[in-house]
């Protein structure tokens, strides 16, 4: 299938109410409902209670209702919607990116590299692979927070098939205090990986009184900021991604082939 030209993506950055899934879901309903003529909308990491190690009393089954809600939304806007939630699944909790399809599709990412500076390590279980799915003929990886510090796990693969993802995307809660990381690393993901790259972070402290500023984020394949969020402010942005330009660059350019060839092990 040949990808459609434009592809259209919201970033919504946000508030959370600490440990609240329901005050959470009721205002990125809010927000969603401004939301007209994307394709796909991102939430960011944990958006329905923050980033809590709470797990024995916030986690939802898995494809809860929280995940239900989501499927609802995409369904609602025609678009593909994802966020992160605390899951329990077979006894183990995951921090889940949950992406939904307007077809009623529901797929999951489980996030690899938990931050062990905030005992993330103690409470949930990584997840042991990708989970890169198809929409409107684009490639999207989608990843969770601390897994943008990794870029082995990250990288794009260029073979005989093509390249393995168009668009890389992270949602997030990075706090202020480490923001250079934030904006430093995902323009370097973009340009190592010659693909879309984009950023979803909340605003706003945790209960632990960490400060988030947001800075969500859409770059291009070269690592040119499309659009930044205004730090701290609630933001609601649709970008255009332009296949044809990417499809134009990476034949110009196309650094992924020469490339070092590694395996990763689980």
């Amino acid at each position: 299938m040949e990808p459609a030209e434009i592809l259209k993506v919201t970033t919504i950055q946000t508030n959370l109410v600490w440990e609240d899934a329901a005050a959470n879901i009721a205002n990125f309903e809010k927000l969603i409902g401004t939301v007209t003529d994307t394709d796909i909308i991102i939430l960011p990491e944990t958006f329905t209670t923050g980033f809590s190690m709470g797990v024995t009393h916030l986690a939802e089954p898995s494809n809860g209702p929280s995940a239900q809600w989501i499927l609802q939304q995409a369904k609602a806007k025609n678009a593909v919607v994802m966020g992160s939630i605390i899951t329990e699944d077979g006894g183990r909790y995951y921090n889940r990116l949950y992406i939904a399809l307007p077809d009623g599709k529901l797929i999951h990412y489980n996030k690899r590299h938990l931050f062990t500076l905030s005992e993330e390590d103690k409470y949930f279980t990584p997840g042991r692979g990708k989970q890169i799915f198809e929409f409107k003929g684009w490639k999207i990886n989608p990843m969770v927070c601390y897994d943008l510090r990794f870029p082995v796990w990250s990288r794009n693969i260029k073979n005989h098939a093509g390249y393995e993802y168009d668009v890389l995307i992270y949602v997030a809660n990075w706090p202020e205090r480490r923001n250079h990381a934030w904006k430093s690393l995902l323009p370097a993901r973009a340009i190592e990986n010659q693909a879309y790259t984009i950023g979803v972070n909340r605003i706003g402290n945790d209960n632990k009184d960490i400060y988030c500023s947001g800075d969500s984020a859409v770059y291009d394949f070269k690592g040119e900021a499309l659009f930044i969020a205004d730090a701290g402010a609630e933001s609601v942005e649709t970008v255009e991604l332009n296949y044809r330009e990417l499809k134009a660059f990476r034949r110009t350019y196309a650094f992924l082939s020469d490339a070092d060839r590694f395996a990763i092990e689980d």
